[in-house]
């Protein structure tokens, strides 16, 4: 007997906690509202909490314009750390003095990434080569030649600087790899930065704020007074 899938449509902000994947609490989602088709746009690393946008339905088809929307990010950079996935979820390869490091110069020189800029995406995400996900072939010791890519940050302010932690805020175009930001900011300033903690907090017009806690994903109903509906959406993102 074919299974019976509900008919919803729509888009659901999701606040998605430290630990879990984003393919894992999309497919959450999918097994409680019991839709067939769900989809999320854009990827949070596991050591990421924040906003992850989940499509059902036939608003799946959305998933591609909402991927290219531009993103607000909150992070921590750990100066004078430097790792081999770039956050501190992998093993540290260097540390490094931080004497000569302060907030105004963290401040210069985060000024000269505004703008359009060439990023080489990380060995640890969830891009593929001939098939594989380059974080599979990184933790097998793989390293792959990765091509720049173009990318525009819009904004990138230090807000504080206290033992050897730098908060930012980062408004940047879709494809932006945070972590590798954090590095090259850190190679410039000689020292090396590593992320600490990474939050997204907005995607184009959809605020965290807005967004579903995961711990209340399990009650369908909660979900439901979170979900814009399809034909909401479009008039949103037109």
């Amino acid at each position: 007997m074919t299974k019976k899938y509900n008919d919803i449509a729509g888009l659901l902000l999701l606040d998605k906690p430290l630990g879990i994947t984003s393919f894992k609490a999309t497919h959450k989602i999918k097994r409680v509202l019991n839709v067939k088709k769900t989809g999320h746009c854009g990827t949070l690393d596991p050591a990421a909490t924040g906003l992850l946008l989940v499509l059902t339905g036939k608003a799946t088809k959305l998933q591609d314009k909402l991927m290219k929307k531009d993103k607000i990010y909150t992070s921590s950079f750990l100066m004078g750390t430097v790792t081999d996935s770039d956050d501190l979820e992998g093993s540290i390869i260097s540390k490094n003095s931080t004497m000569d490091i302060n907030i105004d110069r963290i401040k210069k020189v985060a000024k000269t990434f505004e703008g359009e800029i060439l990023q080489i995406p990380p060995m640890y995400s969830a891009l593929k080569c001939n098939g594989k996900k380059l974080c599979e072939l990184a933790r097998q010791g793989i390293e792959v030649e990765r091509k720049p890519r173009r990318v525009t940050i819009k904004n990138f302010d230090v807000l504080s600087y206290c033992e050897n932690v730098a908060k930012v805020c980062i408004f940047c175009s879709s494809g932006t790899y945070i972590r590798t930001l954090a590095h090259d900011l850190g190679s410039v300033l000689g020292c090396g930065a590593t992320v600490k903690a990474l939050r997204r907090e907005k995607i184009d017009v959809f605020d965290v704020k807005d967004a579903l806690n995961f711990e209340d994903s399990d009650d369908v109903s909660q979900i439901m007074k979170k979900l814009i509906p399809y034909d909401k959406l479009l008039e949103l993102i037109n």
